[in-house]
This record gives structure tokens, sequence and C-alpha cells, in this order.
């Protein structure tokens, strides 16, 4: 990803944050780690912007963007440059890997993660702080609330609501709507538990 973008905009330099002390002052895939948030009220200027690539979990990623924003990052989008945009709306602070393929009428919400190989069809809506594991299909016409995690090579059936905040199984097959806070996995998908409502939404401003 770092060398794609490179090869398109080679004046652009790289660094990453992050709140592990023993990380600060290294070197990562050729990249200096220089800290933690705590850093970001010394690299705000008017040429200088974050994204946060953190994928473990919708929550934490959430979260940690606030942290950013809330330190005065001015956010950007980090997005692979063999992915077309075309007809797309895309919101602030999204991660795009390469391979993933946009119909007509996408809309991506703030601070959303797509991950390599994933298929988003036409005229779906994912909300904000939603990410989307490797090779997750959703067909068209999706409605995805804020905070959703799909686990990788997941489905979704067209026409369907995902609620905030639900976690969808790797290779689960949804065929009805899921509930918000729910967790589902299988083919056809089931709910198997209801995760605690932490958050109501996740939008990266309060």
């Amino acid at each position: 990803m770092l060398g794609a973008f490179r090869r398109t905009t080679p004046n652009v330099n790289f660094a990453f944050l992050d709140n592990d002390p023993a990380k600060a002052g290294t070197i990562f895939c050729g990249v200096p780690v220089l800290g933690g948030v705590d850093l970001v009220p010394e690299l705000t200027g008017p040429d200088v912007r974050f994204v946060n690539l953190i994928t473990r979990d919708t929550a934490t990623r959430c979260e940690t963007t606030r942290q950013l924003v809330d330190a005065g990052a001015e956010l950007a989008n980090f997005i692979h440059p063999s992915v077309d945009l075309t007809m797309v709306a895309v919101g602030i602070g999204v991660y795009l890997q390469d391979g993933v393929m946009l119909q007509a009428n996408v809309q991506i919400g703030d601070n959303s993660s797509v991950s390599t190989g994933c298929v988003i069809g036409h005229e779906c809506r994912l909300g904000a702080s939603v990410f989307l594991a490797p090779s997750v299909s959703i067909a068209g016409c999706v409605d995805v609330g804020d905070g959703v995690f799909f686990g990788i090579n997941s489905t979704v059936l067209p026409r369907l609501k995902i609620g905030r905040w639900a976690m969808i199984g790797a290779g689960a097959v949804v065929t009805r709507d899921v509930p918000e806070y729910a967790v589902v996995v299988g083919n056809p998908a089931r709910v198997i538990k209801f995760l605690p409502p932490v958050h109501s939404h996740g939008r990266i401003t309060l």
C-alpha cells in the first residue's frame, strides 16, 4: 500500500504514531514510528494529515480516531490508487486497500476501513467506523449502520439492513436483516449473542 502510494505521490512523506511507548523511535516497514497521539499538537500544520490504520476492531478504531481529532488532527483518506471512486461518495478518514471494487452510488462513512479484495454493490451505504476484512462481498442496496465489523470472506445478500455495531463472523452468509449489536455466524447467518451497547454511534466527533 505504501509503495503504491509513493509511486503515485512521491512527494508525500509518511510516519506512524503508536501509543505503545516501546515502539517510539523504531522503524516499521521503512517508516519511522514517532510516538503516540500526544504528539499530534506538535505535528499539525497546513501540509500534515492523519488517517487511522487500526483494523483490529471497530470500537478501538472509533475511539482512537476520536483521540486524534480531539488532539487537533486534520484527517485525510488513505486510498489505494487502483480503487475507482467514480460515482462513489467517501467520507473523511477512510482507508481503502488494493483490489476494492465499489459499484455505482456506494456511500462510505467517515473513519471506515475496507480491506483488500472486497466488493461493495451498487447503492450500498456504509455508516461511520465500519470495518470490512479481506474478501467481504456486500450485494446491492444494503444499509450498514455505524461500527459494524465484517469478518473475512463474509457475504451479505441484497437489500438488507445491518444494525449498528453488529459483528458478522468470518465466512458468514447473511440472508436477513441483522439487529443492532448482534453477533451473527454461519450459513445462513444466525444470531449467537448480543454485544453490550457501549457506543451509540461511530461518528468521530461526539
